[in-house]
C-alpha cells in the first residue's frame, strides 16, 4: 500500500475502548510513547483491529500546535 501521508507511526495496539459509534485505539510506539486514535467503531470491526496487532497510524493535519511551560 502506498499513501501520501508522510507522518506514519507504526506500533502495537495496547487498548481499544468501544463506544456506540466511535472507538479509541491506543497504539504503543517502539520508543514507548503512545498515540491514541479516535476512529469509527465500524472501522475497528471491519478491519478486525485487536489488542496485540501491529498497525500504522497515518497523521495528516492542517494544523499542529506546540506548547511550552513558562
Amino acid at each position: 500500500m502506498e499513501i501520501s501521508a508522510r507522518n506514519q507511526l507504526t506500533g502495537k495496539v495496547t487498548n481499544i475502548v468501544l463506544g456506540g459509534v466511535m472507538a479509541e485505539v491506543t497504539i504503543q510506539l517502539a520508543g514507548g510513547q503512545e498515540v491514541v486514535a479516535a476512529i469509527t467503531r465500524s472501522s475497528v470491526e471491519r478491519m478486525g483491529i485487536a489488542v496485540g496487532d501491529e498497525v500504522t497510524a497515518f497523521i495528516k493535519a492542517t494544523e499542529v500546535m506546540v506548547g511550552k511551560n513558562a
